[in-house]
This record gives structure tokens, sequence and C-alpha cells, in this order.
């Protein structure tokens, strides 16, 4: 019987315990031997233990001391066999992925604490050139905040970004009753693949990110309301955007080609 754990408000925790549900993730994952795997809040196990009888070694990043030695009794971990399971006892926020140090590109799996899963992913986008592929289970909103488009409502600066950096693929959903304890909201798993070319070009990535956090920062406004201190009625209009529009009408691509025409401007005044 798999050793228990009372659920933590403060951690976020919501143990998976539908086996269905389980195996429908494990099935999208598709580990394979090789694999270098790693699992952000593994919490009971739930994914952690049959992955690592598949491929035989997985790094998981729990930051629950509590919960460490119940992984690693719910996993059967017995340290003579072939299987390995690394435990990194620290927040993920403060992880270097890098300091995994494999040669392999990396496959990051997990149930996110969906009070902190927005920044979890845009820390993960500074160590995007190491990784393969990502499945997380994230809370529903969040996940059409990922994938939605210009002119829907759940588009924002998490949907530019994550598309700049990730092909987003929302994948399924997972109802409450798939937790225990159950959660107040619905959930959703979600592919993110890193792009080997971005979609857009921009000069400067830094300053990109940067001018979409002031984009959105007041959804209700127009740009010209928003951009005012950066950016005149003409050169919105130079680059074919209405001044009188909102950020979410905006595509990536025009979100691109207007913050390059202002950083070349700014670069010959």
């Amino acid at each position: 019987m798999a050793t228990q754990h009372r659920a933590r408000k403060r951690f976020g925790q919501n143990f998976l315990s539908d086996q269905s549900i389980i195996q429908r993730i494990i099935q999208s994952i598709n580990p394979k031997q090789g694999d270098r795997l790693v699992e952000i809040g593994p919490g009971l196990g739930a994914l952690t233990c049959p992955i690592l009888k598949m491929v035989g070694e997985i790094d998981v990043i729990e930051l629950d001391r509590d919960i460490v030695p119940k992984l690693q009794l719910n996993c059967g971990l017995d340290y003579s066999s072939q299987n390995k399971l690394r435990i990194h006892n620290t927040d993920v926020l403060k992880f270097d992925f890098a300091s995994l140090n494999y040669t392999e590109a990396l496959r990051i799996i997990g149930n996110l604490p969906y009070n902190i899963s927005t920044p979890i992913i845009f820390h993960l986008v500074e160590y995007r050139h190491l990784i393969n592929d990502m499945y997380f289970m994230l809370q529903k909103e969040v996940v059409d905040r990922l994938a939605a488009g210009p002119n829907d409502n759940n588009y924002s600066r998490l949907s530019v970004m994550a598309q700049y950096h990730f092909q987003v693929t929302p994948l399924f959903l997972v109802p409450p009753e798939s937790f225990d304890p159950i959660p107040r909201v619905d959930s959703a798993i979600v592919r993110l693949i890193p792009h080997a070319e971005k979609p857009v070009q921009v000069n400067d990535e830094s300053a990109f990110a940067k001018f979409i956090t002031l984009a959105f920062s007041q959804r209700r406004k127009t740009l010209r309301n928003v951009l005012k201190e950066h950016c005149s009625v003409e050169q919105l209009e130079a680059v074919g955007i209405d001044p009188s529009t909102r950020a979410q009408t905006l595509s990536l691509q025009q979100f691109a080609n207007l913050h390059n025409s202002l950083q070349a401007a700014n670069t010959n005044t």
C-alpha cells in the first residue's frame, strides 16, 4: 500500500490518484530507456514510480522534505537495483537545470503547483536550449492562456511569450475528481516543445519580453495610450497597426514587427 501524506496548502499539493489518467499521461510522455527525465513536484510518486520502472532512472525536484522518504517508499526504491531515483530537495524556482550536466536533452514533466506554475514556466525559458520537451499538468485556465491566440479573452503576456519560445499543444482535460484532495478547478495536460527556430525574429529578446509586459499592463486601454511614452501614433501606423486597437488583438508577428521597428528607430536617433 502506498505511503500516505497530508496535502499541504502552502506547497499547492493535490495528489493525482486516478490510475486511468496516470496511464494516459504516461502514454502521452512515452518515456523510453535513455531519456533524461526530470519531474517537478513528484509528490507521492503517481507518475514517478511507474516511469522509474520503465526507464530505470529519473531526477525529481521536490520542495517538501517530509514527502521525500514517502516518495522513496512508494517507489520501492532499492539502492542495489538498476533503478535510480535522484531527489533534489529544493525550490524549483531556484534550481539550476544546467547543474544536471547531461549531454542529452532533458524531458521535463510534472504536476506543477498551480500557485507558481507561470513563474516555473518562465524560469524554464532560461534553460530551453537544454530541453527536448515538457509535459505539465496545469490549471485549465493556464493551459487556455498558454494556447490562446489574438482576440481570445485568454490571450495574454503568457500566451505571447510562451508561443515565442515553445510550440504549445493542449492534450486533454483532467477532472478535479482525479486528485486527492479534490481541487476547486479543472486541470489539463499541455505539451511544450522549444522551437528549433523561433517563429518570429526579434532584435533583443530581453527588451521584447519587457515590451510585451508593458503592452498587456493595461488591457482595457488602447495601444495608443498604453504605449504613448514609447511610441507615437505614426510609428504604430507605420507597421500597419491601428492605434485604437488593444494588445490582445495583435499577433506574435505584429508584436515582433512593432518591437523591431521601435528598436531600429531608437538606434537611429
